[in-house]
């Protein structure tokens, strides 16, 4: 009789502990499903950081394809006829929001999504994040991606981080928010139509990442300055590719403490992780 009471009483405790937490994963999950320990954390104490890999940094793709990526930051120039120059060309171009500067001009991009382009995440409000606490850093990037899932129905895979700085914290905070791959860039394509390079042979290559930041007053309209760039990629026998297809290859994540691209230009005087060519600040 004793047996059978002690056998019992240790099945009744058995399910009383199956009917318990099980420890949790706090706010550790992103956008992309990865979760942090969470366990044993204080009510209030943020999300915790994922131990998964970072994700790849790139300012170029590594490819023998004659193509280049054509990237636009912020989203400050809404130009209609910009949207005719990619419906027409066919530009798989791919465009870096940021929503503090969007604005209420997100059907502008609906259309441009519409005819081709691509878009991905430049943060919620184009902080520096390098420095800012994970939970900061976090609330910028996973907040870009719940303002374009909630408007567009996606979930990018690429991240700018504004002014190309950034640290590995910005790399954990990116792939807890479900980012893929880092993009900054080798070629600034400036207001007045000219290229500027952060490193390398100052001509365009395959495999090179184009920048257009938005301009104050620029001299030419968005339109004219992506014409003039089609006209050198024609010269030089290359076309636009679609940089979703494309990064990600051959690309290795950052060693611990990187601030810079992965296999790119050097960092600027002050080891700032930002590349050797001066960044505009509306990047």
């Amino acid at each position: 009789m004793r047996v059978r009471l002690l056998a019992g009483a240790g099945a009744l405790l058995a399910v009383i502990a199956a009917c318990g937490p099980s420890g949790g994963t706090g706010d550790g999950a992103g956008a992309g499903g990865r979760t942090g320990s969470g366990a044993g954390r204080a009510p209030g104490a943020g999300p915790t950081p994922g131990t998964g890999p970072l994700p790849p940094v790139v300012d170029h793709v590594p490819t023998r394809d004659g193509v280049v990526f054509l990237t636009y930051d912020d989203g400050a120039e809404r130009d209609p006829r910009f949207i005719d120059l990619v419906r027409e060309r066919r530009l798989p171009v791919s465009m870096f929001l940021t929503d503090s500067v969007v604005g209420p001009g997100y059907a502008h991009f609906a259309r441009l999504r519409a005819v081709g382009a691509s878009l991905q995440n430049h943060t919620l409000d184009h902080p520096a994040l390098r420095g800012l606490p994970y939970a900061g850093q976090r609330a910028e990037i996973c907040g870009q991606q719940r303002k374009l899932t909630s408007r567009f129905g996606i979930r990018p895979r690429l991240f700018r981080p504004p002014y190309g700085t950034y640290d590995t914290t910005t790399l954990r905070a990116a792939a807890d928010c479900g980012i893929e791959t880092v993009v900054l860039w080798r070629v600034t394509l400036e207001p007045d139509g000219h290229l500027t390079y952060t490193h390398g042979p100052h001509h365009l290559n395959p495999g090179d990442i184009v920048s257009v930041p938005s301009g104050e007053a620029p001299s030419l309209s968005l339109a004219e300055r992506t014409e003039r760039l089609l006209g050198e990629l024609a010269e030089r026998g290359l076309r636009v590719g679609r940089l979703e297809d494309y990064a990600g290859r051959a690309a290795r994540p950052p060693a611990p403490g990187e601030h810079g691209p992965a296999s790119g230009p050097p960092t600027a005087p002050g080891g700032d992780g930002s590349p050797a060519q001066s960044v505009s600040a509306h990047r």
